[in-house]
């Protein structure tokens, strides 16, 4: 029985989604409380790892229950008689909100049966990010400072806009990755733009089929280089194309953002389409 799971959290105080021994993530958060409330050893498939304080408003990911852990499912609800096994999926949500506590950093927003073939990671077409920046037009906000990085100039958004519209399609985006062995930094950016959202807070949208390590902090950096004038419109491409890392372009902080989006095809195309990743991913 596969589970999916939409997963909502403040990452500020993760260590990012990854489980690792003695530190606070995601990951682990929620496997332990899955396995308070049914037993076992459960293990998530997340559509995207995020990294320490790197925040999500709607993460995607799979849990598969062997049949000891859904007898415990249906015994929670046995005394109300029998449920369905979408309902199974919502017994099992409402029993680890409340595990997770009432104002947990960590929320399961909604689950459902997963249809055949549904692999959380490896079906995923795209993910889609937000980075806020408060800059001197937007200004401080202290309700906001966990997810805002602060930026001490008057960006210009237009500029930043072009330099991030120049850069999508498929390329190479080494300059803008952390290396990791035998990782490629071939990337499709299928969207990346900005705008100031009502507030004055710069927004950017981006979206790939994938990112690598630091990928949209790097590009957001190259972009305010670009907003307060030490770097061209023209050079992110240039960067780009030479395939190498420059001191002018920072990664940006964590804080700003947030995985908002994971997109997968037609139920009937989510069994290829996890071949097809899982295939590329072996030839890399």
């Amino acid at each position: 029985m596969r589970i999916r799971l939409d997963i909502a959290y403040d990452g500020t105080h993760f260590r990012g989604w990854a489980r690792q021994p003695g530190l606070r993530t995601v990951q682990g958060t929620i496997e332990d409380a899955v396995a308070r409330v049914l037993g076992g050893d459960p293990r998530l498939v997340v559509a995207g790892r995020t990294d320490a304080g790197v925040h999500a408003s709607d993460q995607v990911a799979h849990l598969d229950l062997d049949e000891s852990q859904q007898q415990r499912l249906l015994a929670v609800r046995g005394r109300r008689g029998s449920v369905g096994r979408q309902d199974q999926a919502a017994v099992l949500a409402h029993r680890i909100t409340g595990v997770l506590g009432q104002y947990s950093d960590v929320a399961i927003v909604r689950t459902a049966l997963a249809p055949d073939g549904f692999d959380a990671r490896f079906s995923a077409v795209w993910r889609r990010y937000a980075y806020r920046i408060a800059d001197r037009v937007a200004g401080y906000d202290p309700l906001e400072r966990l997810r805002t990085t602060t930026v001490k100039a008057s960006l210009d958004v237009e500029r930043m806009d072009a330099a991030a519209r120049s850069l999508v399609g498929l390329h190479d985006f080494a300059a803008y990755c952390k290396p990791r062995p035998e990782a490629t930094t071939i990337r499709t950016l299928l969207e990346f733009d900005w705008r100031r959202d009502r507030d004055g807070v710069l927004i950017a949208n981006v979206k790939a089929d994938a990112f690598c390590h630091s990928m949209v902090r790097a590009l957001v950096g190259g972009c305010v280089a670009v907003g307060e004038g030490r770097l061209e419109v023209d050079d992110l491409a240039r960067i780009r194309d030479a395939l190498a890392r420059i001191p002018e372009v920072k990664v940006l902080a964590a804080r700003g953002l947030t995985l908002t989006e994971v997109g997968y095809p037609a139920d009937d195309l989510l069994a290829s389409r996890a071949e097809q990743t899982r295939a590329r991913r072996d030839r890399d």
